[in-house]
């Protein structure tokens, strides 16, 4: 591909020079006929390359020589290689992104156990906090009688409320 790019670019060149030299000088004939020079030498080379293709994809090889095929083999060797660096670059650097995600996502992971275990223990003083209360309010249960309210005149006492299910009722009596 590197030899068509450089005769492509040799192609333009000689038609710049050319045109520069004569620009004066040219005639529509000769410059039709500068063109048809350019035109087959162009055929020429697209003809090469679509061989050479061939010939690199394992095709269309009967004619060629020993010679012509180790500079073919170690042409695919050459391209091999170049494939070979370039997928291994970009496994290199996918790896390289998965390892940063991997930390990132590893210090997330931190952060939130972190935060469960403060939960945890905030969640623990809580219950302590609840069940302490609790045991007085058992306390102070067992000291009044069922139905009524304690503290009715304290403002600041707490207020505890208890609802029981009626008794059924005897219509004997």
């Amino acid at each position: 591909m590197a030899i068509c790019f450089i005769s492509m670019k040799s192609v333009i060149e000689r038609y710049k020079q050319v045109k520069e030299d004569h620009h004066q000088l040219l005639n529509p004939a000769s410059e039709v006929k500068l063109w048809q020079r350019e035109a087959g030498s162009l055929r020429q080379q697209l003809q090469y390359v679509q061989e050479f293709n061939r010939q690199l994809m394992g095709q269309e090889l009967f004619g060629l020589s020993v010679k012509d095929l180790q500079n073919l083999e170690n042409t695919l060797e050459m391209s091999l290689k170049g494939i070979r660096m370039r997928k291994e670059q970009i496994f290199t650097e996918e790896i390289k992104e998965l390892n940063r995600k991997g930390n990132l996502v590893h210090q997330e992971n931190l952060e939130l156990n972190k935060k469960v275990d403060l939960f945890h223990k905030k969640k623990s003083q809580w219950q302590k906090k609840v069940n302490g209360e609790r045991e007085v309010n058992e306390a102070n249960k067992s000291s009044h009688p069922k139905h009524t309210l304690s503290n009715a005149y304290d403002i600041h006492g707490a207020i505890h409320l208890e609802i029981s299910l009626p008794r059924p009722q005897n219509n004997e009596a």
